[in-house]
């Protein structure tokens, strides 16, 4: 590739493991020094070595490297075990990878990274501060402290579900597919709904939240998906109407950045300050229409919709601070510091 583009215009970066041997406590750098011949042996010398280790790399490990695997010592880079995958760039950043990159190539430009780190820094904090709940398809519990519960058993009482979410500070129902977990979901939903707790549901979770409110207020006991039962005598969420036709399932659903007009007077439209949002979507089922104006008049809030097709984007309850769902994915675009408003508000 070289003689393809030019020295000048090829940069080899090696990222290789430095095992720790507690019994010595010492870090061994001959399978790097075979791995580097290997290389040379199809014709690639490395510009750069990356060391994953689990203990310090220190400057005489970095000159042995240096010498044995002809690599200059500050090109040989530690990389250690770090907490928050979102630290690597930052410790890459700190030992000049970004520097060594550009004087190599000839590039002229300066790190960005000092936004992202200050937020980064915060991270461990906020960890202790705001005890988020994840209910997963699994019907497993993860708690920002990395905690992890079993799933609750169909028999049990309302009381013991309730007592799992007691400690949340908020409660988050992503996406997914099929029946698995749904009604678990739905129990959530309702449980964020009574208690007043503070609930996210996005594309499913939005469902979900829709099925909930439709059987517990609307008063339609039978209502669901007609995902999950094609049957159900009030399908409040149903299929796309383009959706129908298509018996080909693969990468034939609602993909990509769609348009949504927020109504006004909502928490949507005061989140937004735009007359026109556009999030990520990836779904085949949505909002019925034909159930709209019955859960609009028992309390909920149709807060966004297709400017087009007229479905449904965003729902809020009325009486219910934050408890709110959208169908679309909105942070599967946005940069880790500034996230869509939707999650921020």
């Amino acid at each position: 590739m070289r003689n393809t583009v030019g020295r000048n215009n090829v940069f080899y970066m090696h990222l290789t493991l430095l095992p720790y041997i507690s019994a010595s406590e010492e870090l061994k750098t001959k399978p790097t020094q075979h791995s580097v011949k290997e290389l040379r042996s199809i014709g690639i010398q490395p510009d750069a070595l990356v060391c994953r280790s689990d203990a310090e790399v220190t400057t005489g490990i970095r000159e042995k490297l240096s010498l044995f695997c002809d690599v200059a010592t500050e090109a040989v880079f530690p990389m250690p075990t770090v907490n928050n995958v979102y630290e690597v760039p930052l410790v890459m950043d700190h030992f000049g990878v970004g520097r060594c990159l550009s004087e190599t190539l000839g590039l002229n430009g300066a790190s960005q990274l000092d936004r992202g780190g200050r937020e980064i820094c915060r991270v461990p904090r906020l960890v202790h501060v705001v005890r988020e709940a994840l209910r997963q398809r699994r019907g497993i519990l993860r708690f920002a402290g990395g905690r992890a519960l079993g799933s609750i058993p169909k028999q049990s009482s309302g009381t013991a579900r309730d007592a799992t979410w007691a400690d949340a500070s908020g409660i988050v129902v992503p996406g997914g597919f099929g029946p698995r977990g749904v009604e678990g979901m739905i129990d959530t939903s309702r449980y964020a709904r009574n208690k007043h707790v503070p609930y996210l549901g996005l594309c499913l979770g939005m469902q979900v939240m829709v099925i909930d409110w439709a059987r517990d207020v609307t008063g339609l006991k039978h209502a669901n998906s007609t995902e999950l039962d094609p049957d159900c005598e009030h399908p409040v969420i149903d299929i796309m109407h383009g959706q129908r036709t298509i018996t080909d399932l693969g990468g034939t659903m609602r993909l990509g950045h769609y348009p949504c007009q927020p109504q006004n007077n909502t928490r949507t439209a005061d989140a937004y300050a735009r007359s026109e949002i556009r999030e990520r979507h990836r779904h085949r089922y949505e909002v019925n229409n034909t159930y709209r104006e019955c859960l609009e008049a028992s309390g909920m809030v149709m807060s966004g919709l297709s400017p087009t097709e007229n479905w449904l984007k965003q729902r809020k309850c009325r009486t219910i601070r934050s408890w709110s769902a959208y169908s679309s994915i909105p942070n599967s675009s946005r940069d880790r510091t500034a996230p869509t408003p939707c999650s921020a508000r």
